[in-house]
């Protein structure tokens, strides 16, 4: 299997994804935000500010040339993975419902997090225990995830729900900090499992996400 990781101007956790997935001996790439072509099986969009998120977080992304193939990429079950302001251009992109807000505290947070696994019948979450409390850390100014009631709904009828903070640090409703698409196949979540992709950091509780991955691909 192949792995790529999009770098737009402004990334900044794409070396520490690509190094995770090297790490599990994946063939891994970066692949430029201009490029046209996705010949991979596993598409992670890493965190970071792209092109500065001076319009909104995510929103210049979104006209990326990379993205223009991203809905039949994803319509052929292959896996994508949006990291913080990769959950943030997924939801621009309208493959994920809802959107990110300013943190209710209307300031920039960064530490440690415990969250709740609220479904582990996913590509992504197949290694974890429903219920289990694992560690991501987060970083991020605008992580507050709002979806309307109709929309909320559909989410926990449909078992999108995927992460929930377990002391909600940004005012998310229903604690949610990571989802999925009816599909399964695209998960974004605003906290870092690279960065606790290591007992040398401290906590590899994010491992198990990419192993996730990387095993469904592999059948």
């Amino acid at each position: 299997m192949k792995a790529g990781v999009v770098v737009f101007p402004g990334s900044n956790c794409d070396k520490d994804v690509f190094d995770v997935l090297k790490s599990l001996d994946v063939d891994v790439k970066y692949i430029w935000h201009d490029e046209g072509k996705i010949d991979v099986d596993l598409l992670v969009l890493p965190g970071g500010f792209s092109y500065g998120d001076y319009l909104r977080c995510g929103a210049i992304a979104r006209f990326a040339k990379i993205l223009e193939g991203i809905y039949e990429f994803s319509e052929r079950g292959n896996l994508i993975l949006g990291i913080c302001n990769g959950f943030q251009i997924l939801t621009e992109l309208k493959l994920l419902p809802g959107a990110l807000l300013r943190n209710k505290n209307l300031k920039f947070i960064c530490g440690d997090c415990q969250l709740i696994v609220e479904n582990n019948n996913t590509p992504f979450t197949r290694f974890y225990e429903k219920g289990e409390v694992v560690n991501f850390p987060i970083a991020h100014g605008e992580g507050n995830y709002f979806i309307d009631d109709e929309g909320l709904k559909r989410l926990n009828e449909k078992g999108q729900i995927v992460f929930k903070y377990k002391n909600n640090p940004n005012g998310s409703i229903e604690d949610i900090a990571g989802i999925v698409n009816e599909g399964a196949n695209v998960l974004g979540l605003m906290p870092h499992p690279e960065r606790s992709s290591s007992k040398l950091l401290g906590c590899d509780d994010g491992i198990r996400l990419f192993k996730g991955a990387i095993e469904f691909l592999k059948g």
